[in-house]
């Protein structure tokens, strides 16, 4: 493994592990955050005086600055790189002599024709883990096709049933098909490192979007093939799990109440002073509340409207009851819990000045990932890549600048 020393206060379980990250917007720098994250030394290449588009992404965008960027891109290092030159392609193969990871999400072939296959980058560190994130994989009939997350989510089976039944398909309110391939494909890396452990040798980790999405629909497929059953959209809803949906408070608020096990909707019956629900034919069971589930949800929002929020969330909490907030960003800042576990963490920001975002997770209790500091700007840390990982000189480094490569 590299040594990768560089950055004072680096901690983590992969601290000494070295990657390259190249391509750009959210697939592969979500899994370049990852890394990052937990320790990794994550060197993002960008095309000079361009950078990642994820540099101008986002709704809201004080001093014209995206507040995405900071997040996808902490912890890493920016080195501006024209790898669509021979120069730059030259300074690609020097950093994967030096690196245990290159990750990429271009589309197939595209590391191919700079000559940056695998074949050719393994001949120069045969220890190296190649990691492409695309919509489609780097093999089959639509494998060259331009893939976005919102494809990779339709085609995956995720959009058919998100969504409002009297509604057309839906999506998430976030890039959720980007950051399971993402989040596939660093999973992927960490088994290849292991595996490097015992074999010597890396390997290409092949994530698709379409793959990754696919991955997380449970029981859909086989539900089809063997039955012919056909999931569709069911709003709040998953049929036949009931109670379990978001009901109406007296003060115009909405919890999430989860009673569908037989133990908790007994407990759930007794809150609401009617114990007797749990001996009724039409509730005792899992699956008859399943059939009658339109009715006791009715039944139990009619309850939870007599009820303010707080003292609702109270009442049950007392009697064991599942429930919880539908959380804004708002709730989250003021919430003792997120607080108390550090959930979320305020960074310093060079024009936003301290700002705050999500906390890494999991949390490992020996070897914990951190925050270190948000999405470097443009060319940060080229010259101090350069010099510092691959030795270049000045004069060196000043010849590439003066050609544009960097």
């Amino acid at each position: 493994m590299s040594e990768t020393d560089a950055v004072p206060g680096r901690q983590g379980p992969l601290t000494d592990i070295r990657v390259i990250e190249m391509g750009q917007l959210l697939a592969g720098p979500f899994c370049g955050q990852l890394m990052a994250d937990f320790g990794a030394e994550v060197i993002k290449c960008e095309q000079p005086g361009v950078g990642d588009p994820m540099r101008v992404w986002g709704r809201e965008k004080p001093h014209g600055k995206s507040l995405w960027w900071p997040v996808v891109a902490r912890n890493k290092k920016s080195l501006t790189l024209n790898l669509r030159t021979e120069e730059g392609q030259q300074v690609v193969r020097d950093l994967v002599a030096e690196a245990d990871v290159l990750l990429e999400n271009f589309r197939p072939g595209t590391l191919e024709r700079w000559n940056l296959s695998y074949d050719e980058l393994s001949k120069i560190n045969p220890k190296l883990i190649l990691v492409r994130v695309t919509g489609f994989g780097q093999t089959g009939p639509y494998a060259r096709r331009a893939g976005y997350g919102a494809i990779g989510e339709a085609m995956g089976g995720l959009r058919y049933v998100v969504g409002d039944p009297s509604t057309p398909p839906s999506r998430m309110g976030i890039s959720i098909g980007d950051e399971l391939a993402a989040t596939y494909a660093c999973l992927g890396t960490m088994m290849a490192l292991h595996a490097r452990e015992r074999t010597g040798r890396g390997q290409v980790v092949d994530s698709a979007i379409y793959e990754a999405v696919l991955a997380m629909m449970e029981s859909l497929v086989s539900e089809y093939d063997v039955t012919g059953y056909v999931r569709e959209r069911t709003g709040a809803i998953l049929p036949n799990i009931a109670p379990s949906n978001v009901y109406e408070t007296a003060d115009g608020q909405y919890l999430l109440i989860a009673a569908n096990q037989d133990t908790v909707f007994k407990r759930l019956a007794a809150a609401m002073g009617r114990p007797e629900l749990a001996e009724d034919a039409r509730y005792a069971t899992h699956s008859a509340r399943g059939t009658h589930q339109a009715e006791l949800d009715a039944l139990v929002n009619d309850w939870t409207k007599t009820v303010e929020l707080e003292p609702l969330e109270q009442l049950l909490e007392e009697h064991g009851v599942p429930c919880g907030l539908i959380y804004k960003a708002e709730d989250m800042l003021r919430d003792p819990h997120f607080a108390a576990r550090e959930a979320i963490v305020e960074v310093e920001h060079p024009d936003f000045g301290p700002m705050k975002m999500q906390n890494v997770a999991p949390r490992l209790s020996d070897t914990p990932g951190a925050v270190r500091h948000v999405g470097p700007a443009l060319g940060q840390h080229t010259e101090e890549v350069l010099a510092g990982v691959l030795g270049y000189d000045g004069a060196r480094i000043a010849r590439l600048k003066e050609a544009g490569v960097i």
